[in-house]
């Protein structure tokens, strides 16, 4: 049997073809409140990415004398692969690790989606059904709005890199629950939450920073149920579940913090400009060290360290597993910080901005006294 470490009656479950507990009458009636408040506030950050009162997809962008993505952080492009490049490949080498990127951001929302959706057919409590429910129609708005993204950009996305396809497999398959909440709710959310805020500080294309953020309204909530999660679970856990637990975790932020923007992982886009991968890896530690890794880990939204400080948060990491952490990251710094996630305030910004546009949206039928 998996070991699911729930703890508490919210995060019960059963097996996923067993639908007689989910119409056993009395379960009706036992429904947790904890998801309540995220699950009212629904309303709050509706948005349809395919209504132009929303996201303009017809906003243009000439991918031919722009780059997505600021040059100072494609790193090729601060080594010697610039040097044999002439400007209009170098925007467009840019400009296809921006899809790169990308298209890593999309697989992970079709992850979320799925996992989602596999939450709903365990789940036992009402209350955490309805909520997993919610969170997969909220991510399959981003599967939709990031999928036409790609298209209108690019035309189509690139496939996952292995070892981020990898994880997520894993997480969607994981018969352990809390296999599927941490690494959901925390790493991945904490992942998407980084790179969002990251991309909205920096990305030259209007319409990117406006889905992004929109994105980032619903990823708050999300975030939020795994802290319930976390609130509810962590102090109740045994020493070896909270090992277990840890380990796991570390191990994904390592695969994680190595794997996901690798040189090798993005190998297929080098082929397209007459470019060996291992001579542009070679290019590039030549100007990247570890010294240049750590320092880029010390940006308020760069992505790990926004992860690391969801699982510290959690109360995830001990002194156990820290070492793993503190290698890359200033722990203590991040601690000293607080609870407060970075983009909490974009996400702010963008709700208000859709109760302005939701204000304005015609009622379907009669309204209800």
């Amino acid at each position: 049997m998996p070991a699911h470490i729930t703890h508490d009656p919210a995060y019960e479950t059963v097996p996923a073809d067993d639908f007689a507990s989910m119409i056993d009458v009395p379960r009706y009636a036992r429904r947790s409140d904890a998801f309540d408040d995220i699950i009212a506030a629904t309303h709050d950050h509706f948005w349809d990415p395919l209504d132009a009162r929303y996201l303009d997809f017809s906003a243009s962008f000439d991918l031919a004398q722009d780059t997505v993505l600021p040059r100072e952080q494609v790193i090729e492009l601060q080594s010697a692969v610039a040097d044999r490049l002439d400007e209009p490949q170098q925007i467009a080498l840019a400009n296809e690790v921006a899809r790169w990127n990308l298209s890593a951001v999309l697989h992970g929302e079709q992850g979320a989606l799925s996992l989602s959706a596999s939450l709903c057919d365990i789940l036992l409590d009402p209350g955490a059904q309805e909520y997993a429910a919610n969170q997969a129609r909220e991510e399959a708005r981003h599967v939709a709005a990031f999928s036409r993204y790609i298209a209108v950009r690019w035309g189509t996305p690139y496939p996952v890199g292995a070892a981020f396809g990898t994880l997520l497999a894993e997480l969607v398959a994981a018969p352990e629950v809390y296999k599927k909440l941490v690494g959901m709710q925390k790493l991945i959310e904490g992942l998407a939450m980084g790179t969002f805020a990251s991309l909205h500080a920096s990305a030259r294309d209007a319409l990117l920073r406006r889905l992004v953020q929109f994105v980032m309204t619903d990823e708050a909530f999300h975030h939020t149920f795994g802290r319930i999660w976390a609130a509810r679970t962590v102090p109740k856990l045994s020493r070896e579940e909270h090992e277990r637990i840890e380990d796991w975790a570390a191990a994904c932020f390592e695969t994680l913090l190595f794997n996901l923007n690798n040189i090798r992982q993005k190998q297929v886009i080098y082929a397209r400009f007459g470019l060996d991968w291992e001579w542009v890896r070679a290019a590039c530690r030549e100007i990247f060290s570890e010294a240049d890794r750590r320092r880029s880990l010390t940006l308020p939204t760069n992505v790990f360290r926004v992860l690391v400080k969801t699982l510290a948060n959690a109360g995830i990491i001990t002194e156990r597993t820290r070492h793993v952490y503190a290698a890359w990251i200033d722990l203590d710094g991040l601690e000293a910080e607080g609870e407060a996630m970075v983009g909490d305030a974009i996400a702010a910004e963008g709700i208000e901005a859709l109760r302005a546009i939701n204000s304005g949206r015609r009622r379907i039928g009669p309204a209800v006294a």
